[in-house]
C-alpha cells in the first residue's frame, strides 16, 4: 500500500490525530444508549453494567504504563498499529459476548487495545508542534475530535432502534480497521530519539515524572474533573432514560449539549494558547467547572425532575473540561521532549484510573436517584479546583 505521509503544516495532520484520539471516547460513548438493553439481553443490573465501562477504563489505564515506554523505544507509529488491532478483535468479542462476564472480559482486553490512540496521538503532537505549540495542537486536536462523541450516542440511539445490540461492537471494530489503514498510509514516524526499554531505565523515567510537582498538579487537576465527566457518562443513560423518562432516541440530541460544551472550551483553549500561559487557561476552566458542578448539585435539588436543570449546566462542565484537559497535557509533557511517550502514558494512566474508580463507586450507589452521581461530582471537582490554584500559582514566571 502506497505511503504518503502528511507534512506537520498540513490540517489534515491534526484531523487524523483527532480521529486516532476519538477511539477512546468513542468506545464509551457509542454504547450508551444500549445499556438498558444490554441488562436485559444479558440477564444482569445496573451495578454490572457500570463494570463494563469500568473494566474498559482499567484496561485502558493500565496499559498506558506499558505501551508509552513501548513507544519510546520502538517508535509511536507501530505501536499505535499494534494496539489498535487488538482493539479490534477485542471489539469484535464483545459482539459475539452471550454473558456479562464475557462481555467485562473483552472490554477490558478492549480497553487496553483503545489507550494507543489517544496517549500516542498527544505524544506525535508534542514530537510534532514542540513544547509552545503543543497546546494549541492539542486544543484543535480536542475540537475536532468533539465531533465523535457528538455522532456517537445519537447513532446508538438509532442503531438501537433498529438493530441489536452487537451491531455497535460491530460498528466500532470497523472504526479501528479504518484508523488501521489511515495510520499505515498517512502519519510518518516521529520519535525523535530512542530510549532503552531496559526495565530500570524505564523505572528512572517514571521516577523522573513523579518527583516533578508540576507533572503530577496538572496531571491531577485534570483527572479529578475528567473523571467527574465520566461518572456523568455512565450513569446518564440510567439517569435520563429511566429516571427521567427520556424516550432512547432522544438520548443522543441531550447528550450533544456537553459535547457541543466541550468543543466550545476546546475551541476558546486554542484561541487563548497564543495570548496566554496554560495555568492560566487551566484556571479558567476549573472556575467554570466548580461553578457549573455547585449549581447542578443546588438545582437538581429544586428541580428534581427537570432534565435542564441536569443537562445545561453539564455544557458549561464540559467547556471547563475543553479549557483545562488540553493545556494540563501540555503543561505534563513539556519538560520532557525525549519520553514524551512515558509522559503522556502516565498522564493518562493517572486520568484512566480515576475515571475507573468514580465510575465503578457512583454504579455502586446509583439505585432510584442520581443524587449519588451530583454529591460526587460536586466533591471530586472541588479537589480539581484546589489543585488549578496550586498549579497558577507555581507556575514558571517570565524571565525578565
Amino acid at each position: 500500500m502506497m505511503q504518503r505521509y502528511l507534512h506537520p503544516d498540513s490540517p489534515w495532520l491534526l484531523a487524523l490525530l483527532a480521529a486516532v484520539v476519538a477511539l477512546g471516547p468513542l468506545s464509551v460513548d457509542v454504547y450508551l444508549p444500549a445499556m438498558p438493553a444490554m441488562i436485559i439481553a444479558l440477564d444482569t443490573d445496573i451495578r454490572h453494567m457500570h463494570l463494563t465501562l469500568s473494566v474498559y477504563l482499567t484496561g485502558f489505564a493500565l496499559f498506558h504504563l506499558v505501551c508509552g515506554p513501548l513507544a519510546d523505544r520502538f517508535g509511536r507509529k507501530p505501536i499505535l498499529i499494534g494496539g489498535t488491532a487488538l482493539f479490534v478483535m477485542a471489539t469484535i468479542g464483545c459482539s459475539l459476548s452471550e454473558t456479562v462476564e464475557q462481555l467485562l472480559f473483552f472490554r477490558f482486553i478492549q480497553g487496553v487495545g483503545a489507550c494507543v490512540g489517544p496517549t500516542l496521538a498527544r505524544t506525535v503532537a508534542r514530537d510534532v508542534f514542540g513544547p509552545t505549540g503543543a497546546a494549541r495542537a492539542l486544543s484543535i486536536i480536542a475540537l475536532l475530535m468533539g465531533v465523535a462523541p457528538a455522532i456517537a450516542p445519537t447513532l446508538g440511539g438509532v442503531m438501537m432502534l433498529w438493530l441489536p445490540w452487537p451491531s455497535i461492537f460491530v460498528f466500532l471494530a470497523v472504526y479501528g480497521i479504518a484508523m488501521i489503514t489511515l495510520i499505515h498510509v498517512f502519519l510518518a514516524e516521529s520519535l525523535p530519539r530512542r530510549q532503552s526499554l531496559h526495565p530500570m531505565s524505564v523505572l528512572v523515567n517514571y521516577g523522573t515524572l513523579l518527583r516533578s510537582r508540576m507533572f503530577l498538579i496538572a496531571s491531577f487537576a485534570s483527572g479529578f474533573v475528567y473523571a467527574g465527566f465520566l461518572a456523568y457518562l455512565a450513569s446518564s443513560s440510567f439517569v435520563y432514560i429511566d429516571m427521567l423518562g427520556v424516550p432512547v432516541e432522544y438520548f443522543g440530541l441531550i447528550f450533544i449539549t456537553s459535547v457541543v460544551g466541550y468543543m466550545a472550551g476546546s475551541a476558546w483553549s486554542a484561541r487563548l494558547a497564543t495570548h496566554y500561559a496554560p495555568e492560566r487557561t487551566v484556571l479558567l476552566g476549573s472556575v467554570l467547572t466548580m461553578g457549573s458542578a455547585s449549581l447542578i448539585w443546588f438545582a437538581a435539588r429544586l428541580l428534581p425532575d427537570s432534565i435542564w436543570a441536569l443537562m445545561l449546566p453539564m455544557m458549561v462542565y464540559s467547556a471547563g473540561i475543553g479549557l483545562m484537559v488540553p493545556n494540563a497535557m501540555a503543561i505534563s509533557l513539556r519538560p520532557f521532549p525525549y519520553i514524551a511517550g512515558t509522559a503522556s502514558a502516565l498522564f493518562g494512566f493517572i486520568q484512566m484510573s480515576l475515571s475507573a474508580s468514580a465510575t465503578a463507586l457512583v454504579g455502586s450507589y446509583l439505585v432510584d436517584s442520581p443524587a449519588p452521581m451530583l454529591d460526587f461530582i460536586l466533591a471530586i471537582t472541588a479537589f480539581a479546583f484546589f489543585l488549578s490554584v496550586a498549579l497558577f500559582r507555581h507556575r514558571p514566571q517570565p524571565k525578565l
